[in-house]
């Protein structure tokens, strides 16, 4: 029988009433034991394996239908990113609730879902399929079938059978890929590991995002376990400028604690850098970010102790003025800090998605948001920018800008 319009429209808002019903009945059966002091596992767990198997496919599948087609539309693509970010926080949410023994803050996650669910399905029923329905380049029904045949799939992948249930591929190469990250880590190669889970994070954001949530995790814990040593520096008694000696620190540290001595400086004044290796990559990434404001200067070329005197412009002054004034003035500020971990970095990069170009935003945090950075670089590689405006021990203030299309270099 073939479909009009009309009718698959309806059939998406009838499987999104069924989702809801089937949702609350679930929760319903949650509240009840808590309130009768029963044992809360059992409906606990059925919430769980409900949301699993069959809200996040389907979230999954809307995405890659939907959602897609209604990118393309000018008006609707802010609120598609919304809704994006909302699939992640309700992936994070499931995580967390799957992970929480206490009773009572399992119902307090699986109202917190609800909250949410109920929000974000409202949404969709309201503004996102009544314009494609209005969309004469729309095809509903077309959509609806490939929506029936991704989650047909999803099913088919995870349903039961007499052999025992094979281990998930994905998440087993994630863990085998966190582990030689930590290896990596261990042997001095901080930078490296981190950017290769964040690459993974980047690839399961979308369709796995309980993997991704993994991901993100894992690089939290790589870059604590990079650790950071205190920068070196000392005035020497034969130069006016101060050495800089990153040769202690972290790779995945060392250049952004030399453009915070950058940003520090005064315009005119300049600092002395002592690498272990010729520091040419970070000159070009001086280049690309404060293109005739820097000077360069090469006072020692190996083979062990690189040397060089990176000074301010007097011209960079005016833009560095300029700079600071709009941070403090015109860029909105972001403060993650009373949000659960599993929410900060899915608000960050909805924040970071309705940027205009040229304008940014400040990120407050309750600690160095390096992880959050290794996603950028896999996700947004080239196409934004990262200043710290304050660099802890208690807040860390970062500027994530989203530069105009004529300043983005190629990496």
């Amino acid at each position: 029988m073939t479909r009009t319009e009309s009718e698959a429209f309806e059939a998406m808002l009838g499987h999104h009433r069924a989702l809801t019903d089937h949702f609350g009945v679930r929760v319903a059966a949650l509240t009840e034991a808590l309130a009768a002091n029963s044992a809360h596992e059992v409906p606990a767990a059925e919430l769980v394996a409900f949301l699993a198997e069959e809200v996040l496919p389907h979230a999954i599948a809307e995405e890659l239908t939907i959602y897609r087609a209604a990118a393309t539309r000018a008006e609707l693509s802010e609120t598609v990113t919304e809704m994006i970010g909302e699939h992640r926080a309700l992936a994070s949410a499931i995580e967390q609730l799957a992970n929480t023994a206490d009773g009572w803050q399992a119902g307090q996650k699986a109202e917190a879902i609800a909250v949410l669910f109920e929000a974000h399905v409202a949404k969709e029923n309201d503004v996102l399929l009544p314009s494609l329905l209005a969309d004469e380049g729309v095809d509903l029904v077309q959509l609806l079938d490939e929506m029936h045949r991704l989650t047909d799939a999803a099913h088919e992948e995870t349903a039961p059978n007499d052999a025992p249930a094979a281990p998930d591929p994905e998440a087993a190469l994630l863990s085998l890929l966190v582990q030689a990250a930590t290896d990596l880590v261990r042997a001095g190669h901080g930078d490296r590991a981190c950017t290769l889970v964040a690459s993974a994070w980047a690839a399961l954001r979308v369709p796995r995002p309980d993997l991704a949530v993994k991901a993100t995790g894992a690089l939290h814990r790589l870059v604590r376990l990079i650790g950071a040593r205190p920068v070196s520096s000392s005035t020497s008694s034969d130069e006016r400028d101060p050495d800089l000696d990153v040769r202690e620190l972290a790779p995945a540290q060392r250049h952004a604690s030399i453009f915070a001595e950058y940003h520090a400086l005064a315009p005119g004044a300049g600092f002395i850098l002592v690498n272990d290796h010729d520091p040419k990559p970070l000159r070009y990434q001086f280049e690309a970010e404060h293109p005739g404001e820097f000077t360069w200067d090469t006072l020692e070329a190996g083979p062990l102790v690189w040397r060089v005197r990176i000074g301010k412009t007097p011209s960079a002054g005016v833009r560095s003025a300029d700079t600071s004034e709009r941070t403090q003035e015109d860029d909105v500020k972001l403060d993650v800090r009373a949000l659960v971990h599993g929410r900060r970095h899915d608000a960050i990069f909805i924040a970071y998605h309705a940027l205009r170009p040229g304008t940014g935003f400040i990120l407050v945090n309750d600690h160095d948001p390096q992880p959050l950075r290794y996603q950028f670089e896999a996700q947004h590689p080239g196409e934004f920018t990262w200043d710290y405006v304050e660099s802890g021990p208690e807040v860390w203030r970062v500027r994530i800008g989203r530069p105009d299309a004529a300043a983005v270099q190629p990496r």
